[in-house]
């Protein structure tokens, strides 16, 4: 594969310039000169053959050779409602998210959270989802949420969908239950916190129509589980 670029710029003609990190990144660290074709996205769901007009120090000049119809998207929305764990641990489970294909990730507000999820804290986890993506090949990238209660989360999620909550001896998970809940439905989970969530929290859940579902008998880490079950609901596509 050619090397990925993320336009901010939607493109629509047959010219972009690329500029910031991505116009760095393009001619100082590739070395990308005149004739030089790479692959860029705008997170439409598009990808764009283009060529290398001229590279200038802040900007790029690129010529759209060729636009491809790539869908590398589930077929269902997949939600994931997790609380952030701290620091690095929050990249590496963004990154994977994105991975897996999920949609949309939304902080959430919990009794027993650890990680505060602040304006800078959400604008880190957005920079890293363009990365991630030119990473794994998505063109649409996963939208980070604003923060919510468990409780605004579990009763905003669509009656219609699978929602699924992580908690300790719940349900065991059963496979292609994704794919019962409807093709267009789509999936939700929740993940909570370090600690879990309270048993008010699991309680106030079950009462919004959610179901409790299981990981197995260890503990598993915030990340561990998030991944887990999103790759798992996300798998019930290829089955």
């Amino acid at each position: 594969m050619a090397d990925r670029y993320f336009s901010e710029v939607p493109i629509t003609g047959d010219a972009i310039t690329l500029s910031g990190q991505e116009a760095h990144h393009l001619r100082d660290v590739m070395r990308g000169g005149r004739g030089e074709r790479v692959l860029l996205f705008d997170g439409g769901g598009c990808e764009y053959v283009a060529e290398v007009v001229e590279a200038k120090r802040n900007a790029v000049a690129l010529r759209i050779v060729e636009r491809l119809n790539v869908n590398r998207e589930l077929p269902w929305p997949l939600i994931l409602g997790v609380g952030l764990p701290k620091g690095e641990r929050q990249r590496w489970l963004l990154e994977k998210a994105v991975e897996v294909g999920v949609t949309r990730l939304v902080p959430l507000l919990t009794e027993r959270g650890v990680a505060d999820p602040t304006p800078s804290a959400l604008e880190r986890l957005r920079r890293g989802v363009v990365e991630a993506t030119k990473q794994c090949g998505r063109n649409r990238l996963l939208e980070i949420g604003e923060p919510l209660t468990l409780a605004d989360y579990a009763r905003g999620a669509a009656a219609d969908s699978l929602r699924l909550l992580a908690h300790p001896g719940g349900e065991a998970w059963v496979g292609r239950a994704a794919t019962a809940a409807g093709a267009g439905a789509g999936v939700a989970l929740a993940i909570g916190p370090e600690g879990g969530f309270t048993a008010a929290e699991v309680e106030l859940a079950g009462t919004a129509g959610w179901r409790t579902i299981g990981l197995g008998p260890r503990v598993l880490r915030v990340e561990t589980a998030a991944v887990l079950l999103a790759g798992l609901a996300a798998q019930e596509c290829f089955l």
